[in-house]
């Protein structure tokens, strides 16, 4: 254990199941630990780290924003570049207006308010969410987080949001009462498992949407920006939400997250109802910038073809590992290895070989790794699970 890993176990809040694993540095979607050992990347920050490390253009626009002399104003004021990330995100998305703050629990308060904030003009306040799901951990997004484990020991959570099955457009008919204002949803269920919504589903809850005028909100978190093969989750079901949540990668690895408001869901808030003191602060802003001139410049197909061919290896990992691998799931560059043995069992055999992975749900090896990883990466990934595999 380094001197770093106790510092850490003598003053962090125990929050935390770390490994006991420290990084140095890093680069292209190689990680290196203080002993000097390299890891492929298959976790990168938890879909973070869309543009891998040690990236010049970061390093450029960092650099740039740093010869201004700050990175953050209040929002009492303007900086040059917030209203040049939130233009970017609404031309590309289709979208009217844009909320800046930090995290994707963040974005995801923020999306509850505005749905509380437009259903409070009809008298309703009821949001429908999914079991299974994942929206954060502050007392809003947790209470919309359709799963108990994270809202044990924490309880009363926030009053009027209840749970439908995921993919079971039933489900969400029964709970239709005259008092939901929004429905939340993950295009892609990331923690709950990697499970793609089917289309029917998700454009049945379109239509309920449309039909009851209640707010679609997409959580994206997760698999936005370009994870799936697509800028945005939404394009491959051709429907738009009326409220989207970005974070995770927007920042490229700066907290950053954003609230995106589409046509029926503009003009909600007023000054003084909503606020975050660092949100499109001028560092992170000025960094989405560069991850959107890559997404645009081909990046996210390209991780749509990475993503294609991770999956075909992952495949054949999983028929040769019949009695352990049931299935695999996801889109693009969100994938998940569906396990009867335990993934941190799995998880911790990857790590001694250099590969870095984690889990989703309870039974799920996923992988979210930097939408710039190469083909030999992904070969040499698949080829480690496989021996992990072999050996357990």
């Amino acid at each position: 254990m380094t001197d770093y890993i106790k510092t850490a176990k003598e003053n962090f809040m125990h929050t935390y199941s770390s490994q006991d694993v420290c990084f140095d540095h890093a680069d292209g979607v190689m990680v290196y630990d203080t002993e000097g050992k390299a890891y492929i990347d298959m976790v990168a920050g938890i879909a973070v780290n869309a543009l891998g490390y040690n990236n010049e253009k970061i390093r450029k626009r960092t650099m740039e924003v740093l010869e201004d002399g700050f990175f953050h104003q209040s929002n009492l004021y303007y900086n040059k570049w917030a209203p040049l990330a939130a233009e970017r995100i609404n031309r590309v998305a289709g979208s009217r207006e844009v909320f800046f703050a930090n995290s994707g629990a963040e974005a995801n308060e923020a999306a509850l308010k505005a749905a509380r904030k437009y259903g409070s003009k009809a008298g309703r306040s009821k949001v429908i969410s999914f079991s299974h799901s994942f929206h954060g951990r502050t007392y809003g997004s947790l209470t919309l987080t359709g799963q108990q484990k994270y809202q044990k020991g924490f309880y009363p959570v926030v009053p009027d949001v209840v749970y439908a099955e995921y993919n079971c457009l039933d489900s969400v008919k029964a709970l239709l009462d005259g008092s939901v204002c929004a429905i939340i949803m993950e295009p892609i269920q990331g923690e709950g498992g990697i499970i793609p919504a089917d289309g029917d589903f998700i454009r049945g809850v379109r239509e309920i949407c449309d039909a009851e005028d209640i707010l679609l909100i997409f959580d994206c978190v997760q698999c936005g920006l370009g994870r799936t093969g697509k800028i945005f989750c939404f394009e491959h079901y051709g429907i738009k939400p009326d409220i989207m949540t970005l974070a995770k990668a927007l920042g490229c690895g700066i907290p950053f997250s954003a609230c995106v408001a589409f046509e029926k869901a503009a003009g909600i808030f007023s000054p003084g109802e909503h606020a975050s003191t660092f949100g499109g602060n001028a560092l992170a802003s000025a960094l989405s910038l560069v991850l959107f001139d890559e997404l645009e410049g081909g990046l996210a197909e390209e991780a749509g073809k990475k993503g294609a061919y991770l999956r075909k290896a992952l495949e054949a990992v999983a028929e040769k590992h019949g009695g352990k691998c049931t299935a695999v799931r996801g889109m693009g560059l969100m994938l998940g290895l569906d396990l009867t043995v335990p993934p941190s069992a799995v998880i911790a055999r990857c790590r001694e070989k250099g590969l870095l992975v984690c889990s989703a749900g309870y039974t799920v090896l996923r992988f979210i790794p930097p939408l710039i990883i190469g083909y030999d990466e992904i070969d040499r990934a698949a080829s480690i699970v496989d021996e992990a595999l072999s050996e357990l």
